[in-house]
């Protein structure tokens, strides 16, 4: 069918099973269960339960953000439609790219971590195997239609999220000593050496990097919006049920593993970057327990959380490149959908940016691992940045041009503190993340480099296209705060 004859349009088949699932799936992934070893390990069960706790009520005020904006007009170019209209045009133009890289780069790294898992079974077959075969069925799934990528993240996530709860149960069966190795105590770790807080200011920020890119997907309910059944009523419903599963899912399991491991344990210092699935966290708890199945029950559940991340950033990148090439802000090829409804010249454009995860051929697992996972955190922090300020200038351009709140399909709580609390986090995390590389008399640039690359990059692609078509801070009374038109399939 030709692209005059076809209506080219995304269809509308994510119901509010598949929204609430693309909200729990795309926040809990390797983050969670390899990282938070490494946040407690560097700031102690203090440092790291402060640094969630403060992530998570910030990632709580950006969804009641986001779910303002995504119900007042709800598409899958989200955050690059929301800064162009609210905003300024560059300023959306480089948010869009940031997204659509930010996610096809994580895809590379969730395949990087693919590498790691599947050594535990098979120490003597080359990673690049497996990141290829993953990347075929990651590139299989988003090649189906929208509701069949719905119906595999609800299973993973389902996965995920059983998981969590079990750990929950047993932990704190184990602080409750119904389940505990004789001889060990309870809440010792909280006071023990420098605990409850380890290393100050400049671990907490660190860590706070790791807790941020633990909790990146959560917006992605923005992006989904553009293809969910009546999102007025569905995505409120899942931005409301964000703040509880963070709750859940992150501080309580945060507060079991502090109290349980210990922070100086040598095998949690190295959590987050070795090879070995059995210095997991999760897998320590479980072993003190007396489950000895547990490196092989949580590799198997790591590997679904990586298949989960990896198949949710594929998906929300493809669609940020469709909506952008919709607006003439990127090739018009990408704007071109199947008979199925699925962008698949985006499709293709996304799974070349994850073959990233081959670079580990040449330079080793280790070294793209780092690079990757340190662009996709500062990325992710970019865009929250900009639902922030987004969601402030919509609201001011909304009263101005005298509309009501009332008439607002889903309203966010504690404005204006909220983004300006989100965005004051979002600064001070991303410039400090690596400061200690500028002091101490010698400079570390490649250390400055791979922490920091991905802001000149994303000012480099805002200010290049504000030079080039001149665009300006949109004025109040002359936004487009008209609601979207949902008369469409």
């Amino acid at each position: 069918m030709s692209e005059t004859g076809q209506t080219q349009q995304l269809k509308r088949k994510l119901s509010a099973r598949h929204l609430n699932m693309i909200a729990i799936g795309g926040s809990i992934g390797t983050g969670l269960f390899l990282a938070s070893g490494a946040t407690i390990a560097n700031a102690g069960p203090g440092g790291a339960l402060l640094a969630y706790g403060l992530i998570g009520i910030m990632i709580y005020f950006l969804m009641t953000s986001l779910g303002e904006l995504a119900t007042h007009n709800p598409t899958a170019g989200a955050f690059f439609t929301y800064g162009t209209k609210y905003v300024e045009g560059g300023f959306g133009f480089a948010l869009g790219w940031n997204y659509w890289y930010n996610w096809a780069i994580t895809v590379a790294f969730e395949l990087v971590a693919v590498q790691f898992i599947m050594k535990f079974w098979f120490p003597d077959i080359p990673g690049f195997y497996w990141s290829a075969i993953f990347l075929a069925i990651l590139f299989g799934i988003n090649a189906l239609t929208v509701k069949g990528f719905g119906e595999s993240e609800f299973f993973f996530s389902l996965i995920k999220v059983l998981a969590i709860i079990v750990f929950i149960i047993i932990g704190i069966a184990m602080i409750a000593k119904i389940m505990m190795t004789p001889g060990m105590s309870t809440f010792t770790n909280w006071t023990k050496g420098d605990a409850p807080f380890v290393g100050g200011f400049q671990a907490l920020i660190g860590v706070a990097m790791i807790a941020g890119f633990s909790f990146q997907g959560t917006e992605m309910v923005g992006v989904a919006a553009g293809e969910s059944k009546n999102p007025k009523k569905t995505i409120p419903v899942a931005i409301k049920q964000i703040f509880w599963r963070i709750l859940l899912f992150y501080i309580v399991c945060i507060f079991i593993i502090g109290t349980l491991v210990a922070y100086d344990d040598p095998r949690l210092l190295q959590a987050a970057a070795s090879e070995d699935i059995a210095l997991s966290p999760f897998t320590l708890l479980y072993e003190q327990a007396g489950f000895a199945f547990a490196a092989s029950l949580m590799n198997a559940v790591i590997l679904t959380a990586i298949l989960s991340a990896g198949n949710s950033g594929m998906y929300s990148s493809t669609r940020m490149l469709f909506s952008m090439a919709r607006e003439g802000r990127a090739p018009k090829l990408f704007a071109k959908l199947d008979l199925r409804g699925v962008p698949m010249n985006a499709l293709y454009a996304t799974t070349a940016v994850a073959a990233l995860c081959f670079l580990t051929t040449f330079i080793g697992e280790q070294a793209v691992f780092n690079w990757l996972l340190n662009m996709s955190g500062m990325c992710g922090f970019i865009v929250w940045l900009g639902i922030a300020i987004s969601h402030y200038r919509f609201r001011k351009g909304y009263l101005a041009q005298g509309y009501k709140l009332d008439d607002l399909a889903y309203k966010a709580k504690f404005f204006p503190f909220a983004p300006w609390f989100a965005f004051i986090l979002c600064s001070i995390i991303i410039l400090g993340q690596n400061y200690e590389a500028l002091i101490g008399g010698k400079i570390d640039w490649l250390g400055l480099l791979s922490t920091y690359i991905s802001i000149p990059l994303f000012l480099a692609i805002w200010f290049g296209y504000k030079w080039k078509y001149k665009t300006k801070l949109v004025p109040y009374n002359e936004m487009d705060v008209q609601p979207a038109n949902l008369d469409r399939e």
